[in-house]
């Protein structure tokens, strides 16, 4: 890991305080070591970005070791395709891990662990189906009962056990159970399953095992064989820190890790459960893992969200002990206020309106100087954009009987074009239905570079682009994907797909596009000049037919509600 230093005062949560008392104490007589273990069955999305920042971050701030190990431990979800989309997103997040580990690479020594549970009576072959171990459990306030099999001896649960990993028996025919407590308060620690048999093909080993661990078996002694000191999960494992201890002193390892939870990711107007978004994908309600609404790490990369955004956004939301929910506008403020400071302005005409310049000279073209950072951004670099006869401008930017407070272009009114000239509209040419077609205005050459020399002032600044220069392309308008804050907690018997928002994907096929652009890479990220952040899509986007993606608007609403006005540059 690149750094040594401790994390600044500003940046402590009660994990990394945690850590820092470890430290000092040299609790473990190692040096920190996190992992992030995703297991993978599906794309990583923006709750794992929390995740990934803090394991990474906390190794990173004390100098340890960060592995990334794919808790492959279910043959029938997994698959290598998600085990390659799960590297790449923590690249493009920006961290290195230490160590690619697998946990199917210790189903060996994870038997040898259960053999030898077996042999002391910490474990049993349970012949009952998974009904009656259901049953036999008991409730929360009821122990449960022993089965016809809990007494067999170590001799039988041996010569079982290595008849399940020989293939002599069905599926579900026997599990291995764990021999702790039947009224242990905690329900997880009931005799808790460790192995199974599934007669299925892993995508790593093959059909060289058909006896796989359960999560509760795998995860806390692989952390321990890799020697994590802290390992770090989500509020819903703290029941398994229990069997998690449990599991880890019975098998002997000395200064074993500790588990630790922290609340998780819960953002508004989103679904981050694995099952659902792969009920999206397989429905074709998205166009895939990587659709742009998706909150998946890969969606939002094609969508135009930046790592450093990310990043941002996952050290300001902090680490906590009790859930919260985070509002979408937050998560779109950092990854705005990082856009802002990055990307390059020019301009584009979503809904195309043509005006002509009536005394400007027909084949005549200018270069205007255009900057593509305003003042306030330190970044430097400026364009040539061609102005000519002809223009377009948004249809909105133009109305023919204004309200008292529209300052944009209307008949008789003067408007500025940004880095261009004062227009004044004289002209309003309506087709046979009454549509307003094409304005007819006059410049002033004058005003070249938008200021007037005798001193007259306009309130409104509009875009444009040059009709003869101008590049055609579809724009995609992407919007939150549901209709309510927590698509989770809709009524009972309802589907959460009921919620989708019809309108989260607006297609524009007409748009005009500055053709400074044009020498631009795919991928490159861009403010369209008061519509929005846009990046082109790495997918459908070609030379040809150019496609930009929406990543957010520029109206900042967190920050108007947290009294910072509206943001988004200019």
């Amino acid at each position: 890991m690149p750094s040594d230093t401790a994390p600044s005062a500003a940046r402590k949560d009660f994990i990394r305080e945690m850590v820092a008392e470890d430290v000092a104490a040299n609790r473990f007589g190692r040096p920190v070591t996190t992992r992030f273990p995703p297991e993978p069955n599906g794309f990583p999305h923006i709750g794992h970005v929390k995740s990934v920042c803090l394991n990474f971050g906390i190794a990173r701030e004390y100098g340890g070791r960060c592995n990334l190990r794919f808790d492959d431990t279910n043959p029938f979800t997994e698959d290598i395709k998600y085990v390659e989309a799960i590297k790449r997103d923590v690249e493009w997040l920006g961290f290195t891990w230490d160590s690619e580990l697998y946990a199917s690479d210790y189903f060996e020594k994870l038997y040898e662990i259960a053999e030898d549970l077996v042999k002391r009576g910490k474990a049993y072959v349970d012949s009952q189906t998974e009904e009656e171990i259901r049953v036999n459990r008991g409730t929360v306030t009821t122990p449960g009962s022993p089965g016809p099999y809990r007494d067999r001896t170590p001799d039988e649960n041996l010569d079982l056990l290595r008849r399940m990993k020989a293939g002599e028996f069905p599926d579900g025919a026997h599990v291995l159970r764990a021999k702790i407590d039947l009224a242990h308060p905690n329900m997880i620690m009931r005799d808790p399953l460790l192995l199974r048999i599934r007669h299925a093909a892993h995508y790593r080993r093959g059909t060289a095992w058909c006896l796989y661990p359960l999560y509760d078996f795998a995860h806390g002694l692989s952390d321990a064989i890799e020697g994590i000191t802290h390992s770090l999960c989500t509020l819903e494992f703290k029941d398994n820190r229990d069997i998690y201890d449990w599991l880890v002193h019975e098998a002997g390892f000395e200064r074993p890790p500790e588990q630790t939870e922290f609340a998780r990711l819960e953002l508004d107007y989103t679904v981050l459960s694995k099952r659902k978004l792969l009920k999206l994908v397989n429905e074709r309600r998205v166009s895939g893992w990587d659709d742009p609404r998706m909150p998946t790490i890969s969606g939002m990369r094609r969508r135009g969200v930046t790592p450093e955004g990310l990043r941002n956004f996952a050290e300001a939301i902090g680490v906590a002990r009790k859930p919260a929910r985070t509002e979408l506008a937050t998560f779109e403020h950092y990854i705005r206020d990082d856009l802002n400071m990055r990307v390059p302005r020019v301009m584009a005409v979503l809904n195309p309106l043509k005006v002509v310049l009536t005394n400007y000279p027909e084949n005549q073209v200018d270069e205007l100087d255009a900057s593509y950072y305003p003042h306030d951004v330190p970044l430097t670099g400026s364009r040539k954009v061609p102005f000519s006869r002809e223009l377009w401008i948004e249809r909105d930017d133009f109305m023919e009987n204004p309200p008292k407070k529209f300052f944009r272009l209307a008949p008789g009114r003067e408007v500025r074009l940004r880095y261009g000239y004062f227009i004044t509209c004289t002209d309003v040419i309506k087709d046979a239905s009454g549509n307003v077609v094409e304005l007819r205005c006059t410049y002033d050459p004058a005003t070249r570079g938008g200021d007037a020399h005798d001193g007259r002032k306009v309130q409104g600044t509009i875009h444009w682009v040059s009709a003869r220069h101008a590049l055609d392309a579809e724009v995609r308008l992407y919007d939150k994907l549901f209709t309510v804050p927590d698509p989770d907690a809709v009524d009972e018997g309802q589907e959460f797909t009921g919620t989708l928002n019809p309108d989260s994907l607006v297609v524009v096929p007409g748009a005009k596009i500055e053709p400074s652009v044009a020498k631009d890479p795919i991928g490159t990220r861009y403010q369209f000049e008061r519509t929005g952040y846009f990046i082109g899509d790495t997918v459908d986007s070609r030379p040809d037919h150019l496609v930009f993606n929406r990543t957010v608007t520029l109206r900042d609403s967190w920050a108007k509600v947290k009294g910072g006005g509206a943001g988004g540059g200019q």
